[in-house]
């Protein structure tokens, strides 16, 4: 199938390299003068990837995926637009709104992709979740497909949310405090030791600081979702204030 990638950060790159490795041919797009990977076609913009592609996949980040989606509506094409973008309920819906009459699907990532790749587990709904689970079953990943409409995807990634990133701020701040007192290494060990991998308490903090910035709106959506929901909200807001915190030391630094 032709695959469209559009956004080519970290996780573009990963998809684009990995879903062109699995047979497909694909087409990228990115605003800036990043690397491309091998066999993997350069666009002029984000309409023009998106034409002929039968699959577009959205990695450009929740404040930019309406605008784009309202550039592939001009395109035209009949290829499923999938948003993988982490974004709340409302936005996934006016994703969808700006592309009448195409098949959409929502799509929630649920572990960091440079650790997998295109094999990162998914789950998807929307009209267009079938597609997605077709083309990335092509590259090994496990797609949990919802028979549910545009925003539900989203809305279970943020309630694994409100655990991830509310996990990583209660070990950030317990590392914080191991490195006042002298004994942070030790701390760490005791740390890994429970949840059984030293790389995911790197992950844990190292992720946390270098994605700061876009995890405090993510947990803005996790909050209003829960609202919603009824829920309580001690932990999430504490953890958006921890990344809020390591937005101000990152700006300071």
């Amino acid at each position: 199938m032709r695959v469209a990638v559009l956004g080519m950060g970290e996780a573009g790159r990963l998809y684009a390299a990995d879903l062109a490795a699995a047979g497909h041919s694909v087409v990228a797009f990115d605003p800036a003068d990043v690397p491309f990977p091998d066999g993997v076609e350069r666009a002029e913009s984000a309409s023009r990837a998106a034409a002929e592609a039968g699959l577009v996949v959205s990695l450009t980040g929740a404040r930019f995926a309406e605008d784009v989606a309202r550039q592939v509506a001009l395109a035209g094409g009949e290829g499923c637009f999938a948003d993988f973008n982490s974004a709340g309920v409302e936005t996934k819906r006016a994703v969808a709104a700006a592309l009448p009459g195409k098949e959409i699907a929502d799509v929630a990532v649920l572990a960091p992709v440079p650790r997998a790749g295109a094999r990162t587990p998914l789950v998807v709904s929307g009209p267009g979740a079938a597609k997605v689970a077709e083309v990335f079953g092509t590259a090994g990943a496990s797609v949990e497909v919802l028979d549910a409409e545009i925003g539900a995807a989203a809305g279970r990634k943020l309630l694994r949310s409100a655990f991830m990133k509310g996990l990583a701020a209660t070990v950030i701040e317990s590392v914080s405090a191991a490195e006042v007192a002298g004994s942070e290494r030790w701390l760490r060990d005791q740390i890994a030791g429970e949840l059984g991998s030293a790389e995911l308490v790197d992950r844990l903090i190292d992720g946390s600081r270098q994605h700061a910035a876009r995890r405090v709106h993510e947990m803005q959506d996790c909050r209003s979702y829960l609202d919603e929901l009824g829920a309580d909200t001690d932990i999430c807001d504490a953890t958006t204030s921890w990344l809020q915190r390591l937005v101000g030391g990152a700006a300071a630094g």
